[in-house]
């Protein structure tokens, strides 16, 4: 079955930092790109960062130089490290293999003091 299951999630203080874990099978993510995209309470889903399988990777304006985004070809996991967390960083967090309807349960990730 093709799925993906992120882990990692939490509640943190501001500046806090958190890593998340997504794990694919591995038919999927020997093809395809791998994003992490968030969605918080009454706002559309979005993506965060993405990274190719050659390990080129993309990030969105407001997480660029706090977060990382790699992955592990060979235990086919992708990862989100996020550092100087942000109470607007609050939100599900999920992963996907770019270009494909193919979705987890996310994670749930709460900045708060």
């Amino acid at each position: 079955q093709v799925q993906v299951v992120e882990s990692g999630g939490g509640l943190v203080q501001p500046g806090g930092s958190l890593r998340l874990s997504c794990a694919a099978s591995g038919n999927i993510f020997n093809i395809y790109a791998m994003g992490w995209y968030r969605q918080a309470p009454g706002k559309q889903r979005e993506l965060v960062a993405s990274i190719t399988k050659g390990l080129d990777t993309n990030y969105a304006d407001s997480v660029k130089g706090r977060f990382i985004i790699s992955r592990d070809n060979a235990k086919n996991t992708v990862y989100l490290q996020m550092n100087s967390l942000k109470p607007e960083d609050t939100a599900v967090y999920y992963c996907n293999p770019v270009g494909t309807k193919v979705w987890g349960q996310g994670t749930q990730v709460t900045v708060s003091s």
